[in-house]
């Protein structure tokens, strides 16, 4: 028998076979789980220069002995293949991708405690994880491919963090890479953890799930103590539960129903958390406030939470818990009592009209990509820059370096991609163009067929302008200036409303056709739709 289970990204707490079993456990109600992680206070310190506070501030740590990682080598490997990909989805998923947190696992005993934290110049060097030779910051965050992938992480630094034991050995130079001889191995029983980034809550639920896989395993958790310079002292990781306040109040009004005790204690009990107690508030509100607060003289739920649930952060989201719990089918089928009128906003009336417009002169909508390319975007089209470009960092393709100025060219590209088909082709787009990092509205529309030239992108243009309520007597056309934009010389013309251009359109030039790999007649606009709205008032409203 074969059991699929989704994993949604509220719960980072599911993205390892370890955590997950746990909590398939406590689901299943197959055994009662401990809401604590279980931890002994250990020897082994861990002191943090004042200069971390500029460069990665957030700085955690554990220690886990005697984690069974197989019996065999295939399990073995299995057991080191399965950490690496916990700990590189926690990167990508709590950690956003390294920058709120990163995690460093090492084996202890390659190592010589106490550790220390510090920040070093970019000529520092070290030998990384994987390589034989040693590197300087800088070289690794120029060449070696996880400096490179990260090396944005640390861009305007002049100083750089990295984790050394009591012989200065490198352990980590986070959140890039880790030293060579720390690497965990077939042998590796005992494990040091180091975690560090900019969030406290993402580095302590990083931690906290990590030390949980392997306790998991049989390991037994041992905290570290973090010395900072100004004296404070923090021992890590904290493994009691969390306990929040939800008000039997919240529960009634989201789900339609009011819970006796047992249903509830079974409910959070499948979610992996308990009922302390059901008590009358005696003193509110919580720190949520508004709808969710805890009024005195009414029924609130005291619940404990396994501090890895990163996820809950509100008493809402207990309560949707307790609805997963009690069964999404085992709900009333309640229809909502309050009744709210919804009003469409203004930009979406105004992108409803533009649409129909095009549809009814017998156009097709299609979607392209917001990402392009200069060549497309300027030069073959012979367009001027709409204003501050916003460059792509590490483009996979020279085919998208740059998010969009303009339309056309990705119109002209879906014909050029669909040249192999019948003709006639019709087609318009409504989207966002990015520009000085700005968002707006645009639509455009581009028609590959025979027989149809600047009369047809005029009609087009002024059927547009008429259902939009424009005052025909109010709009000007004149020619585009030579050279500029891809229409034949003469066939090419602007829009103008109140002496304020608002697109153009016409016949396409040949020569710019070619370009895009078309032999077709083309005949093609583009309407800025922020100047529409601005200078057309709605006829509707």
């Amino acid at each position: 028998m074969e059991i699929e289970v989704e994993v949604f990204p509220d719960r980072p707490d599911m993205l390892s076979h370890e955590t997950i079993s746990k909590a398939s456990r406590s689901f299943l109600s197959t055994g009662k789980e401990d809401l604590d992680l279980r931890t002994t206070e250990g020897e082994i310190t861990l002191s943090v220069d004042s200069t971390l506070d500029r460069v990665r501030p957030v700085i955690m740590g554990a220690v886990v002995r005697g984690v069974d990682t197989g019996s065999n080598e295939e399990e073995k490997e299995d057991f080191i293949q399965s950490l690496m990909d916990h700990q590189e989805k926690l990167h990508m998923t709590l950690g956003r991708k390294r920058k709120f947190s990163s995690i460093g696992v090492h084996d202890l005993t390659a190592l010589k405690p106490p550790f220390q934290v510090k920040t070093v110049a970019s000529s520092f060097s070290f030998t990384p994880l994987a390589c034989s030779e040693e590197m300087t910051i800088g070289e690794i965050l120029d060449r070696h491919p996880k400096g490179s992938e990260f090396a944005h992480l640390m861009e305007d630094f002049d100083e750089f963090p990295i984790i050394v034991d009591s012989k200065d050995r490198v352990l980590s130079f986070p959140p890039i890479i880790n030293g060579s001889h720390t690497t965990v191995n077939y042998e590796t029983r005992d494990f040091f953890i180091d975690v560090t980034g900019w969030d406290e809550r993402a580095c302590e639920a990083c931690l906290l799930l990590i030390c949980l896989s392997l306790s998991e395993r049989g390991g037994s958790v041992e905290s570290i103590e973090i010395r900072r310079q100004n004296g404070e002292r923090i021992s890590t990781p904290r493994g009691d539960a969390r306990k929040h306040r939800v008000p039997n109040r919240l529960i009634k009004m989201i789900l339609g129903l009011d819970l006796e005790r047992e249903d509830l204690v079974k409910a959070i009990g499948k979610m992996g958390g308990r009922l302390e107690e059901s008590r009358t508030v005696t003193e509110g509100p919580n720190e949520y406030g508004r709808w969710a607060d805890c009024v005195v003289g009414e029924l609130e739920h005291l619940i404990s939470m396994p501090r890895w649930r990163s996820d809950i952060m509100h008493p809402i989201d207990l309560v949707e818990d307790i609805a997963i719990g009690f069964g999404f089918e085992r709900l009333p089928m309640v229809l909502s009592s309050t009744h709210i009128d919804a009003l469409p906003l203004e930009k979406s009336i105004l992108k409803r009209r533009f649409g129909e417009s095009m549809r009814a002169c017998g156009l097709q909508e299609v979607q392209s990509l917001t990402l392009s390319n200069e060549g497309d975007q300027f030069d073959l089209v012979r367009w001027p820059h709409g204003g501050g470009l916003a460059r792509i960092a590490n483009p996979i393709t020279s085919d998208h370096t740059i998010l969009r100025h303009y339309l056309l060219p990705s119109l002209l590209r879906i014909l050029s991609a669909n040249r192999h088909h019948e003709l006639p082709q019709r087609i318009y787009e409504l989207g966002e163009v990015v520009r000085s990092s700005e968002n707006f509205d645009r639509g455009a529309w581009a028609c590959a067929e025979a027989g149809n030239g600047f009369t047809s992108a005029k009609g087009i243009a002024q059927a547009f302008l008429r259902d939009m309520g424009a005052e025909m007597g109010k709009v000007d056309f004149e020619p585009t200036p030579a050279g500029r934009g891809p229409w034949i010389a003469g066939r090419g013309c602007q829009v103008i409303i109140d002496g304020e251009e608002i697109g153009e359109f016409g016949e396409v030039d040949p020569e710019v056709s070619l370009s895009f790999g078309l032999k077709t007649p083309i005949q093609a606009g583009e309407i800025n739709l922020e100047s529409i709205r601005r200078l057309i008032p709605d006829p509707i409203t």
